[in-house]
């Protein structure tokens, strides 16, 4: 969006020195000079804010919540909610003309009928889900029999939307075999307490080369969970062409990352779209998809992320992609030390989109390579800490890139935003990726921009 009106502009200066001179007449001179710090955007300050309530003396509350709104209103626009994803990330049906002839069809029309196919599966074998829909609890579905590279086991419907798997459970399939692959499953979390659904897929220890392919996973926690498990990593995987959303917050103090990756090497996370990673209890804090626990040669390209489309205007902070996540514990890192995050990782070409906090984040993440992405309405590129050094190449980035602790980000062909043009509510870029990118021309912020 070009610079506001100059009427426009007045009014967002006027509400701002107002918030602000409220809150130094009310003793608050340590938030308004955080404000005009400007080392955060106006999105943050406002998070900020909102967090810091507590704090505040009740006769102070009252000025921050205006300001907290106010910053809100001049960086992001209008908060409306969306109710369709963009057409363009809908997954497909797998082409399945292509593969090998299975050594089996294992036909599964009932409940009941699964966990027996996993558990007597041979390499080769494909097991078919008849259409209809199927419920689950109680255990999780263990996959432990390996398939092979030449011979994978695969478990399919013949046409995403076919078959529809409600998991009353906190993980749906267990794989801990190597070379499985699963596609067209659309999978429900059906739990009354969402602490109860954390994973559509927990992918761990031998499960090497596990695919997810043109998949729905709807309403977990982490939808697809992947950590080692007695010293074993499940390298190489893919998630592809897959959706992973929700359809309402998630009300639970658990991790909320919609692709929750620990330890790993080597997988591609690729074409997919990533949406509505809201959570309600807790730090507040979620990501659309990390990488970290010491792993390396990681790569999320072509993904659709929307921090916030259906479901906007919570408090908390969503941050879409990230190498380094939150951090990890020694314990659960696959050096045992963690000393980076996450070693050469890259994101490329992905869109993101209608984050409360950072588009991308980088976080003890050594070597990354951050190229080609386009960032709308977020708090931009953020990295941090001196393990952080990363290659950034021809990403618009509508909003700031930044570093903190000594972060090292090479920045070539970059365009991003200022701080201080988000703080007067103007995105010189914003239109530019709204018109140029046909992913984005339905989103709020785009509409708001107009």
């Amino acid at each position: 969006m070009e610079a506001p009106a100059r009427p426009a502009l007045r009014r967002h200066l006027r509400r701002l020195l107002g918030a602000l001179a409220l809150l130094l007449l009310s003793g608050g001179a340590a938030l308004a000079a955080a404000v005009w710090q400007l080392d955060a955007t106006p999105r943050e300050l406002a998070r900020w804010l909102v967090a810091s309530r507590a704090e505040q003396p009740a006769w102070l509350r009252g000025g921050a919540q205006r300001l907290a709104l106010e910053l809100v209103s001049v960086d992001r626009g209008v908060q409306a909610a969306a109710t369709d994803y963009p057409a363009y990330a809908a997954p497909t049906a797998s082409a399945s003309a292509a593969d090998p002839k299975p050594l089996r069809v294992v036909r599964v029309d009932r409940s009941e009928a699964l966990a027996p196919a996993l558990a007597s599966a041979l390499p080769g074998d494909l097991i078919l889900l008849a259409p209809g829909r199927y419920r689950f609890s109680g255990e999780a579905l263990a996959v432990r029999v390996p398939g092979t590279d030449a011979a994978p086991i695969v478990v399919r419907a013949a046409t995403l939307g076919e078959v529809w798997l409600d998991f009353a459970l906190v993980e749906g399939f267990k794989v801990n075999a190597p070379h499985w692959r699963f596609e067209n499953l659309e999978i429900h979390g059906a739990c009354r307490d969402d602490s109860d659904c954390e994973h559509a897929f927990h992918v761990v220890g031998a499960a090497v080369d596990t695919r997810i392919e043109h998949c729905r996973l709807v309403d977990f926690n982490a939808p697809v969970k992947i950590n080692g498990e007695s010293g074993d990593f499940p390298d190489a995987g893919r998630i592809e062409a897959s959706e992973l959303s929700a359809t309402r917050g998630r009300a639970t103090a658990n991790p909320v990352s919609f692709i929750d990756l620990v330890g790993a090497n080597g997988w591609r996370i690729e074409g997919n779209l990533i949406a509505d990673f809201v959570k309600l209890q807790g730090d507040r804090v979620s990501y659309g998809a990390y990488a970290k626990g010491a792993g390396q040669g990681n790569v999320f390209a072509r993904n659709l992320v929307i921090c916030e489309q259906r479901l906007r205007g919570a408090d908390g902070a969503r941050v879409g992609l990230s190498l380094g996540g939150g951090g990890s514990g020694p314990a659960y890192c696959r050096d045992r030390a963690c000393i980076v995050e996450q070693q050469a990782g890259r994101l490329e070409d992905n869109l993101i989109a209608q984050c409360s906090d950072a588009g991308i984040y980088l976080n003890r993440a050594a070597q990354s390579v951050v190229s080609g992405n386009r960032l709308l309405d977020t708090a931009g590129i953020d990295g941090r800490f001196p393990e952080t050094a990363a290659d950034l190449r021809g990403n618009i980035v509508d909003g700031p890139i930044h570093t903190r602790n000594d972060a090292l980000l090479h920045e070539q062909d970059d365009r991003a935003s200022p701080r201080v043009a988000s703080l007067a509510g103007a995105h010189p870029l914003r239109a530019e990726l709204c018109t140029s990118v046909p992913a984005f021309k339905g989103l709020a912020s785009c509409a708001a921009a107009r």
